[in-house]
Protein backbone atom coordinates (compact mmCIF):
# COMPACT_ATOMS: atom_id res chain seq x y z
CA UNK A 1 0.00 0.00 0.00
CA UNK A 2 1.55 3.17 -0.74
CA UNK A 3 2.37 5.88 1.96
CA UNK A 4 1.54 8.78 -0.50
CA UNK A 5 -1.63 10.66 1.28
CA UNK A 6 -1.91 13.13 -1.78
CA UNK A 7 -2.89 10.10 -3.89
CA UNK A 8 -5.42 8.81 -1.17
CA UNK A 9 -6.23 5.04 -1.82
CA UNK A 10 -9.45 3.73 -1.36
CA UNK A 11 -7.40 1.22 1.30
CA UNK A 12 -6.17 3.91 4.06
CA UNK A 13 -3.89 3.04 6.39
CA UNK A 14 -4.32 3.74 10.34
CA UNK A 15 -3.20 7.54 10.30
CA UNK A 16 -5.18 8.24 7.40
CA UNK A 17 -8.32 6.95 9.10
CA UNK A 18 -7.61 8.76 12.29
CA UNK A 19 -6.77 11.99 10.71
CA UNK A 20 -10.15 11.86 8.86
CA UNK A 21 -12.08 10.64 11.36
CA UNK A 22 -11.06 13.66 14.18
CA UNK A 23 -11.80 16.05 10.68
CA UNK A 24 -15.31 14.70 11.18
CA UNK A 25 -15.85 14.16 14.07
CA UNK A 26 -14.84 17.60 15.35
CA UNK A 27 -16.96 19.07 12.30
CA UNK A 28 -19.92 16.90 13.98
CA UNK A 29 -19.19 18.58 17.44
CA UNK A 30 -19.12 21.94 16.27
CA UNK A 31 -22.43 21.47 13.88
CA UNK A 32 -23.96 20.06 16.99
CA UNK A 33 -23.03 22.87 19.15
CA UNK A 34 -25.04 25.22 16.76
CA UNK A 35 -28.39 23.68 16.45
CA UNK A 36 -29.71 25.89 18.77
CA UNK A 37 -29.05 29.17 17.27
CA UNK A 38 -29.49 27.95 13.97
CA UNK A 39 -32.28 28.73 11.73
CA UNK A 40 -35.51 26.29 11.53
CA UNK A 41 -35.60 26.65 8.20
CA UNK A 42 -33.39 28.81 5.42
CA UNK A 43 -34.54 28.20 1.95
CA UNK A 44 -32.30 31.18 0.84
CA UNK A 45 -30.46 29.14 -1.69
CA UNK A 46 -33.33 26.54 -2.60
CA UNK A 47 -34.13 27.76 -5.77
CA UNK A 48 -30.76 27.67 -7.22
CA UNK A 49 -27.87 25.21 -6.19
CA UNK A 50 -24.75 26.16 -6.15
CA UNK A 51 -22.74 25.32 -8.57
CA UNK A 52 -20.24 23.97 -6.08
CA UNK A 53 -23.10 21.01 -5.69
CA UNK A 54 -23.48 19.68 -9.24
CA UNK A 55 -19.84 19.85 -9.88
CA UNK A 56 -18.98 16.07 -11.44
CA UNK A 57 -16.20 14.28 -9.15
CA UNK A 58 -12.67 15.03 -10.27
CA UNK A 59 -9.78 12.33 -11.29
CA UNK A 60 -7.39 13.41 -8.92
CA UNK A 61 -8.15 13.74 -4.77
CA UNK A 62 -10.06 16.02 -3.46
CA UNK A 63 -9.16 18.39 0.09
CA UNK A 64 -11.60 16.81 3.22
CA UNK A 65 -12.08 19.97 4.56
CA UNK A 66 -13.43 21.75 2.24
CA UNK A 67 -15.75 18.86 1.34
CA UNK A 68 -16.97 18.91 4.52
CA UNK A 69 -17.61 22.87 4.39
CA UNK A 70 -19.68 21.94 0.78
CA UNK A 71 -21.67 19.53 3.43
CA UNK A 72 -22.63 22.12 6.00
CA UNK A 73 -23.70 24.70 3.65
CA UNK A 74 -26.13 21.89 1.75
CA UNK A 75 -27.27 20.65 4.93
CA UNK A 76 -27.83 24.32 5.79
CA UNK A 77 -30.22 24.83 3.53
CA UNK A 78 -34.11 23.62 3.86
CA UNK A 79 -35.58 22.70 6.66
CA UNK A 80 -33.56 21.65 10.00
CA UNK A 81 -35.24 18.64 11.28
CA UNK A 82 -32.39 17.97 13.56
CA UNK A 83 -32.86 21.61 15.40
CA UNK A 84 -35.18 22.35 18.61
CA UNK A 85 -36.98 24.67 16.58
CA UNK A 86 -38.43 21.72 14.09
CA UNK A 87 -41.99 21.26 15.57
CA UNK A 88 -44.12 20.17 11.90
CA UNK A 89 -44.52 16.53 10.74
CA UNK A 90 -42.84 13.81 13.63
CA UNK A 91 -39.45 15.72 14.31
CA UNK A 92 -36.81 13.43 16.41
CA UNK A 93 -33.36 15.14 15.89
CA UNK A 94 -31.13 12.15 15.24
CA UNK A 95 -29.05 11.06 18.27
CA UNK A 96 -25.73 11.54 17.23
CA UNK A 97 -24.76 8.08 19.36
CA UNK A 98 -26.77 6.21 16.65
CA UNK A 99 -25.08 8.47 14.39
CA UNK A 100 -21.53 6.54 15.62
CA UNK A 101 -23.13 3.59 15.84
CA UNK A 102 -23.89 3.69 12.35
CA UNK A 103 -20.28 4.39 11.64
CA UNK A 104 -19.11 1.50 13.50
CA UNK A 105 -21.47 -0.84 11.48
CA UNK A 106 -20.87 0.92 8.10
CA UNK A 107 -17.34 -0.02 8.32
CA UNK A 108 -17.72 -3.30 9.45
CA UNK A 109 -19.82 -3.64 6.26
CA UNK A 110 -21.35 -7.49 7.56
CA UNK A 111 -24.20 -9.16 5.96
CA UNK A 112 -27.04 -10.02 8.05
CA UNK A 113 -29.66 -11.19 5.71
CA UNK A 114 -28.78 -14.68 6.39
CA UNK A 115 -27.67 -15.45 10.21
CA UNK A 116 -24.94 -17.47 9.58
CA UNK A 117 -22.97 -14.66 7.95
CA UNK A 118 -22.83 -12.74 11.14
CA UNK A 119 -24.29 -14.83 13.89
CA UNK A 120 -23.34 -12.03 16.90
CA UNK A 121 -24.54 -9.47 15.11
CA UNK A 122 -27.55 -10.67 14.12
CA UNK A 123 -28.18 -11.75 17.69
CA UNK A 124 -27.65 -8.10 18.74
CA UNK A 125 -30.06 -7.07 16.60
CA UNK A 126 -32.33 -9.81 17.63
CA UNK A 127 -32.03 -9.13 21.10
CA UNK A 128 -33.27 -5.88 20.76
CA UNK A 129 -36.35 -7.04 18.65
CA UNK A 130 -37.31 -9.57 21.49
CA UNK A 131 -37.04 -6.63 24.27
CA UNK A 132 -39.51 -4.59 21.99
CA UNK A 133 -41.58 -6.94 21.47
CA UNK A 134 -41.90 -7.68 25.30
CA UNK A 135 -42.21 -3.78 26.27
CA UNK A 136 -45.52 -4.36 23.31
CA UNK A 137 -47.06 -7.24 25.48
CA UNK A 138 -46.45 -9.59 22.62
CA UNK A 139 -46.43 -13.39 23.27
CA UNK A 140 -42.73 -15.09 23.70
CA UNK A 141 -41.77 -16.03 20.58
CA UNK A 142 -42.92 -12.72 18.58
CA UNK A 143 -40.35 -11.24 16.58
CA UNK A 144 -39.97 -8.94 13.60
CA UNK A 145 -36.90 -6.95 11.62
CA UNK A 146 -35.27 -3.51 11.29
CA UNK A 147 -36.32 -2.00 8.69
CA UNK A 148 -35.73 0.94 6.70
CA UNK A 149 -39.04 2.73 8.26
CA UNK A 150 -42.81 2.32 7.97
CA UNK A 151 -43.37 2.05 4.47
CA UNK A 152 -41.78 -1.28 4.03
CA UNK A 153 -42.38 -2.73 7.21
CA UNK A 154 -46.08 -2.19 6.53
CA UNK A 155 -45.57 -3.90 3.05
CA UNK A 156 -43.97 -6.82 4.35
CA UNK A 157 -47.12 -6.59 7.26
CA UNK A 158 -49.54 -6.48 4.53
CA UNK A 159 -48.13 -9.59 2.72
CA UNK A 160 -48.13 -11.59 5.55
CA UNK A 161 -51.97 -10.75 6.79
CA UNK A 162 -52.68 -11.66 3.26
CA UNK A 163 -50.83 -14.80 3.03
CA UNK A 164 -52.55 -18.13 2.46
CA UNK A 165 -56.16 -16.21 2.23
CA UNK A 166 -58.31 -17.04 -0.51
CA UNK A 167 -58.61 -14.18 -3.46
CA UNK A 168 -58.72 -10.49 -3.52
CA UNK A 169 -59.42 -9.50 0.49
CA UNK A 170 -60.35 -6.62 1.78
CA UNK A 171 -58.45 -4.95 4.00
CA UNK A 172 -60.51 -1.30 6.46
CA UNK A 173 -58.33 1.54 7.34
CA UNK A 174 -60.29 5.34 7.46
CA UNK A 175 -59.04 8.58 5.89
CA UNK A 176 -56.71 9.17 8.42
CA UNK A 177 -54.77 6.28 7.99
CA UNK A 178 -51.05 6.68 6.40
CA UNK A 179 -51.24 5.78 2.96
CA UNK A 180 -48.12 3.63 2.86
CA UNK A 181 -51.16 1.25 3.66
CA UNK A 182 -53.05 1.75 0.41
CA UNK A 183 -49.68 2.23 -1.08
CA UNK A 184 -48.80 -1.22 0.16
CA UNK A 185 -52.01 -2.73 -1.23
CA UNK A 186 -51.23 -1.48 -4.42
CA UNK A 187 -47.82 -2.87 -4.32
CA UNK A 188 -49.70 -6.37 -3.43
CA UNK A 189 -51.69 -6.57 -6.44
CA UNK A 190 -55.10 -5.57 -4.69
CA UNK A 191 -57.05 -3.37 -6.64
CA UNK A 192 -58.28 0.31 -5.00
CA UNK A 193 -61.78 -0.92 -4.30
CA UNK A 194 -60.49 -3.46 -1.92
CA UNK A 195 -59.50 -0.67 0.57
CA UNK A 196 -62.55 0.05 2.32
CA UNK A 197 -62.44 3.69 4.22
CA UNK A 198 -64.48 3.24 7.13
CA UNK A 199 -65.87 6.09 8.79
CA UNK A 200 -64.23 8.13 11.82
CA UNK A 201 -65.87 9.14 14.85
CA UNK A 202 -66.00 13.22 15.67
CA UNK A 203 -62.74 12.79 17.68
CA UNK A 204 -61.07 11.64 14.53
CA UNK A 205 -60.62 7.92 15.56
CA UNK A 206 -62.39 4.56 13.21
CA UNK A 207 -65.98 3.98 14.09
CA UNK A 208 -65.88 0.74 15.06
CA UNK A 209 -69.59 -0.35 14.54
CA UNK A 210 -69.48 0.98 11.22
CA UNK A 211 -66.12 -0.95 10.57
CA UNK A 212 -68.37 -4.11 12.12
CA UNK A 213 -71.07 -3.14 9.60
CA UNK A 214 -68.63 -2.79 6.49
CA UNK A 215 -66.95 -6.21 7.17
CA UNK A 216 -70.91 -7.81 7.62
CA UNK A 217 -71.57 -6.33 4.87
CA UNK A 218 -68.31 -7.24 2.48
CA UNK A 219 -68.80 -11.20 3.29
CA UNK A 220 -72.70 -10.82 2.68
CA UNK A 221 -71.83 -9.53 -1.03
CA UNK A 222 -68.95 -12.65 -1.11
CA UNK A 223 -65.89 -10.84 -0.45
CA UNK A 224 -63.25 -11.99 1.80
CA UNK A 225 -62.48 -8.95 5.05
CA UNK A 226 -58.57 -10.08 5.70
CA UNK A 227 -57.01 -7.49 7.34
CA UNK A 228 -58.22 -4.75 9.88
CA UNK A 229 -55.97 -1.19 10.38
CA UNK A 230 -55.75 0.73 13.29
CA UNK A 231 -53.62 4.01 13.76
CA UNK A 232 -51.98 4.61 17.45
CA UNK A 233 -51.18 8.41 16.62
CA UNK A 234 -52.49 9.49 12.95
CA UNK A 235 -50.30 11.50 10.81
CA UNK A 236 -51.98 14.73 11.10
CA UNK A 237 -53.61 15.15 14.58
CA UNK A 238 -51.64 12.05 16.19
CA UNK A 239 -54.63 10.45 17.54
CA UNK A 240 -55.06 6.98 18.90
CA UNK A 241 -58.10 4.59 17.50
CA UNK A 242 -59.47 2.74 19.95
CA UNK A 243 -57.44 -0.35 19.97
CA UNK A 244 -59.38 -2.73 22.75
CA UNK A 245 -62.37 -2.60 20.69
CA UNK A 246 -60.56 -2.65 17.46
CA UNK A 247 -58.79 -5.51 18.21
CA UNK A 248 -61.58 -7.63 19.98
CA UNK A 249 -63.38 -7.24 16.33
CA UNK A 250 -60.39 -8.43 14.42
CA UNK A 251 -60.34 -11.39 16.92
CA UNK A 252 -64.27 -12.35 16.55
CA UNK A 253 -64.21 -11.94 12.51
CA UNK A 254 -61.00 -13.82 12.05
CA UNK A 255 -58.75 -10.20 10.56
CA UNK A 256 -55.50 -10.09 10.83
CA UNK A 257 -55.30 -6.73 13.57
CA UNK A 258 -52.36 -4.81 12.31
CA UNK A 259 -51.76 -1.50 14.36
CA UNK A 260 -49.77 1.53 12.67
CA UNK A 261 -47.71 3.07 15.45
CA UNK A 262 -44.95 4.07 13.42
CA UNK A 263 -45.78 7.89 15.48
CA UNK A 264 -46.93 6.94 18.63
CA UNK A 265 -44.91 3.65 19.07
CA UNK A 266 -42.32 4.86 21.35
CA UNK A 267 -44.59 6.66 23.64
CA UNK A 268 -45.29 3.25 24.82
CA UNK A 269 -41.63 3.58 27.04
CA UNK A 270 -44.32 5.27 28.99
CA UNK A 271 -46.30 5.07 31.55
CA UNK A 272 -48.88 7.20 30.18
CA UNK A 273 -48.11 6.31 26.71
CA UNK A 274 -48.67 2.17 27.82
CA UNK A 275 -52.18 3.79 29.25
CA UNK A 276 -53.56 5.63 25.70
CA UNK A 277 -51.80 2.61 23.75
CA UNK A 278 -53.90 -0.41 25.60
CA UNK A 279 -54.67 -2.90 23.35
CA UNK A 280 -52.14 -2.63 21.04
CA UNK A 281 -50.88 -6.33 23.06
CA UNK A 282 -53.84 -7.96 20.84
CA UNK A 283 -51.94 -7.07 17.43
CA UNK A 284 -50.58 -9.13 14.79
CA UNK A 285 -48.11 -6.95 13.50
CA UNK A 286 -47.19 -3.66 14.68
CA UNK A 287 -45.34 -0.95 12.85
CA UNK A 288 -42.83 1.20 14.84
CA UNK A 289 -41.05 4.38 13.42
CA UNK A 290 -37.84 5.05 16.25
CA UNK A 291 -36.76 7.91 13.60
CA UNK A 292 -39.68 9.29 14.61
CA UNK A 293 -40.99 8.75 18.77
CA UNK A 294 -37.28 7.43 19.97
CA UNK A 295 -35.66 10.49 18.31
CA UNK A 296 -33.07 8.28 16.08
CA UNK A 297 -31.33 8.77 12.46
CA UNK A 298 -33.98 8.64 10.05
CA UNK A 299 -33.89 5.04 7.89
CA UNK A 300 -35.20 3.24 10.87
CA UNK A 301 -38.43 1.17 11.26
CA UNK A 302 -39.77 -1.85 13.16
CA UNK A 303 -42.35 -4.43 11.91
CA UNK A 304 -43.03 -6.63 15.13
CA UNK A 305 -45.20 -9.87 14.31
CA UNK A 306 -46.88 -12.21 16.84
CA UNK A 307 -46.16 -15.24 14.81
CA UNK A 308 -42.23 -14.76 12.98
CA UNK A 309 -43.14 -18.04 10.93
CA UNK A 310 -45.80 -16.57 9.30
CA UNK A 311 -43.92 -13.15 7.90
CA UNK A 312 -41.54 -15.79 6.79
CA UNK A 313 -44.14 -17.91 5.32
CA UNK A 314 -44.94 -14.89 3.08
CA UNK A 315 -41.43 -13.96 2.31
CA UNK A 316 -38.81 -17.28 2.04
CA UNK A 317 -37.49 -17.82 -1.42
CA UNK A 318 -35.02 -20.93 -2.14
CA UNK A 319 -31.97 -19.50 -3.84
CA UNK A 320 -29.36 -22.10 -4.94
CA UNK A 321 -26.34 -19.95 -4.75
CA UNK A 322 -26.87 -20.13 -0.83
CA UNK A 323 -27.01 -23.62 -0.34
CA UNK A 324 -23.71 -22.98 1.55
CA UNK A 325 -25.55 -21.60 4.52
CA UNK A 326 -27.29 -23.27 7.02
CA UNK A 327 -30.27 -21.89 9.24
CA UNK A 328 -29.02 -21.52 13.20
CA UNK A 329 -30.90 -22.56 16.06
CA UNK A 330 -32.50 -19.33 17.81
CA UNK A 331 -31.60 -16.75 15.14
CA UNK A 332 -33.71 -15.42 12.35
CA UNK A 333 -32.23 -15.25 8.69
CA UNK A 334 -33.87 -11.28 7.73
CA UNK A 335 -33.49 -12.04 4.15
CA UNK A 336 -36.76 -14.16 4.38
CA UNK A 337 -38.95 -11.90 6.83
CA UNK A 338 -38.63 -8.78 4.49
CA UNK A 339 -38.34 -8.07 1.31
CA UNK A 340 -34.42 -7.21 1.45
CA UNK A 341 -31.89 -10.08 1.12
CA UNK A 342 -28.86 -8.05 1.03
CA UNK A 343 -29.35 -5.67 4.41
CA UNK A 344 -26.76 -3.88 6.39
CA UNK A 345 -26.30 -4.68 10.03
CA UNK A 346 -29.16 -2.26 11.18
CA UNK A 347 -29.45 -3.04 14.37
CA UNK A 348 -26.50 -1.30 16.20
CA UNK A 349 -28.12 2.22 15.77
CA UNK A 350 -30.91 0.85 18.26
CA UNK A 351 -28.37 -1.63 20.20
CA UNK A 352 -26.09 0.89 21.04
CA UNK A 353 -27.90 3.93 22.03
CA UNK A 354 -30.60 2.00 23.97
CA UNK A 355 -27.39 0.47 26.40
CA UNK A 356 -25.53 3.78 26.22
CA UNK A 357 -27.96 5.82 27.53
CA UNK A 358 -30.56 3.08 29.29
CA UNK A 359 -34.44 2.98 28.38
CA UNK A 360 -34.87 5.71 31.70
CA UNK A 361 -33.13 8.68 29.54
CA UNK A 362 -35.62 7.56 26.37
CA UNK A 363 -39.03 7.41 28.91
CA UNK A 364 -37.79 10.70 30.52
CA UNK A 365 -37.81 12.27 27.29
CA UNK A 366 -40.84 11.30 26.25
CA UNK A 367 -42.55 12.28 29.10
CA UNK A 368 -40.95 16.01 29.18
CA UNK A 369 -42.78 15.91 25.17
CA UNK A 370 -46.17 14.97 26.48
CA UNK A 371 -45.90 17.25 29.29
CA UNK A 372 -45.09 20.39 26.39
CA UNK A 373 -47.48 19.41 23.85
CA UNK A 374 -50.52 19.11 27.08
CA UNK A 375 -49.01 23.10 27.87
CA UNK A 376 -49.17 24.38 24.36
CA UNK A 377 -52.91 22.69 24.06
CA UNK A 378 -53.63 24.55 27.61
CA UNK A 379 -52.42 27.93 26.04
CA UNK A 380 -54.00 27.36 23.18
CA UNK A 381 -57.22 26.57 24.03
CA UNK A 382 -57.35 29.48 26.85
CA UNK A 383 -56.65 31.88 24.04
CA UNK A 384 -60.31 33.52 22.64
CA UNK A 385 -58.36 33.87 18.62
CA UNK A 386 -57.80 30.26 18.10
CA UNK A 387 -60.02 27.36 17.72
CA UNK A 388 -58.43 23.93 19.43
CA UNK A 389 -61.40 21.51 18.65
CA UNK A 390 -59.15 18.15 19.72
CA UNK A 391 -56.73 17.32 23.29
CA UNK A 392 -53.99 15.71 22.16
CA UNK A 393 -54.01 12.22 22.54
CA UNK A 394 -49.35 12.35 22.66
CA UNK A 395 -47.55 14.98 21.49
CA UNK A 396 -49.92 16.48 18.18
CA UNK A 397 -51.96 19.69 18.58
CA UNK A 398 -53.98 21.11 15.91
CA UNK A 399 -55.18 24.84 15.86
CA UNK A 400 -56.52 27.73 14.00
CA UNK A 401 -57.68 31.12 14.04
CA UNK A 402 -61.71 32.27 13.80
CA UNK A 403 -61.93 32.80 10.64
CA UNK A 404 -60.95 31.74 6.69
CA UNK A 405 -58.14 29.34 5.87
CA UNK A 406 -56.60 31.69 3.99
CA UNK A 407 -55.84 33.90 7.56
CA UNK A 408 -54.68 30.55 8.70
CA UNK A 409 -52.50 29.78 5.46
CA UNK A 410 -51.14 33.60 6.46
CA UNK A 411 -50.62 33.28 10.21
CA UNK A 412 -48.30 29.53 9.03
CA UNK A 413 -46.06 31.85 6.60
CA UNK A 414 -45.69 34.03 9.11
CA UNK A 415 -44.47 31.87 12.13
CA UNK A 416 -42.25 29.96 9.74
CA UNK A 417 -40.76 33.12 8.32
CA UNK A 418 -39.39 33.92 11.48
CA UNK A 419 -37.23 30.44 11.34
CA UNK A 420 -36.88 30.14 14.98
CA UNK A 421 -39.68 27.70 14.69
CA UNK A 422 -41.00 25.59 12.21
CA UNK A 423 -44.60 24.46 11.83
CA UNK A 424 -46.73 22.39 9.31
CA UNK A 425 -50.36 22.42 8.30
CA UNK A 426 -53.35 19.41 7.67
CA UNK A 427 -56.96 19.56 6.48
CA UNK A 428 -59.56 18.33 8.65
CA UNK A 429 -63.42 18.09 7.12
CA UNK A 430 -62.37 20.17 4.82
CA UNK A 431 -60.81 22.85 7.28
CA UNK A 432 -57.06 24.03 7.24
CA UNK A 433 -55.20 23.58 10.65
CA UNK A 434 -51.96 24.22 11.81
CA UNK A 435 -49.81 21.83 13.27
CA UNK A 436 -47.75 21.31 16.25
CA UNK A 437 -45.73 18.52 17.10
CA UNK A 438 -43.06 18.46 19.89
CA UNK A 439 -41.68 15.56 19.91
CA UNK A 440 -37.40 16.47 19.24
CA UNK A 441 -34.89 15.80 22.21
CA UNK A 442 -33.55 19.09 21.60
CA UNK A 443 -36.73 20.44 21.97
CA UNK A 444 -37.84 22.43 25.33
CA UNK A 445 -39.79 24.36 27.58
CA UNK A 446 -37.82 27.24 26.63
CA UNK A 447 -38.32 26.79 22.63
CA UNK A 448 -41.50 26.05 23.09
CA UNK A 449 -42.21 29.46 24.82
CA UNK A 450 -40.64 31.18 22.23
CA UNK A 451 -42.99 29.18 19.73
CA UNK A 452 -45.96 30.50 21.63
CA UNK A 453 -44.84 33.78 22.05
CA UNK A 454 -44.40 33.34 17.60
CA UNK A 455 -47.93 32.56 16.99
CA UNK A 456 -48.95 34.78 19.44
CA UNK A 457 -47.50 37.94 18.17
CA UNK A 458 -48.28 36.83 14.50
CA UNK A 459 -51.68 36.55 14.81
Amino acid sequence: MTTDESALPLELDRSAVARLGRQAVDFLADWVAELDSAPASDYGQADRPAAELLRPPADGPGDFGALLETFRQAAGQGVNTAGPGYLAYFPAGGLVTAALAELLAQAANRFTGVAQMSPALVAMEHGVLTWFCDRFGLPAGAGGLVTTGGSPATLSALLAARHGRPGDGTLYVTEHTHYCVAKAARIAGLPPERIRVVPATADLRMDVAAAARMIAGDRAAGLHPFLLVATAGTTSSGTVDLLPELGELARREGLWFHVDAAYGGGFQLTERGRTRLAGIEAADSIVLDPHKSLFLPYGTGLLLVRDPAVLHAAHAADGRYLQDLRALDGLPDYGHLGVELTREFRGLRLWLPLHLHGVGAFERELDEKLDLAGHVHRRLAQDPRFEVPWRPDLTVVLFRLRGTDERNRRLLADVNDTRRVYLSSTTVDGRFFLRLCVLSFRTHADRVEEALGIIGTAA
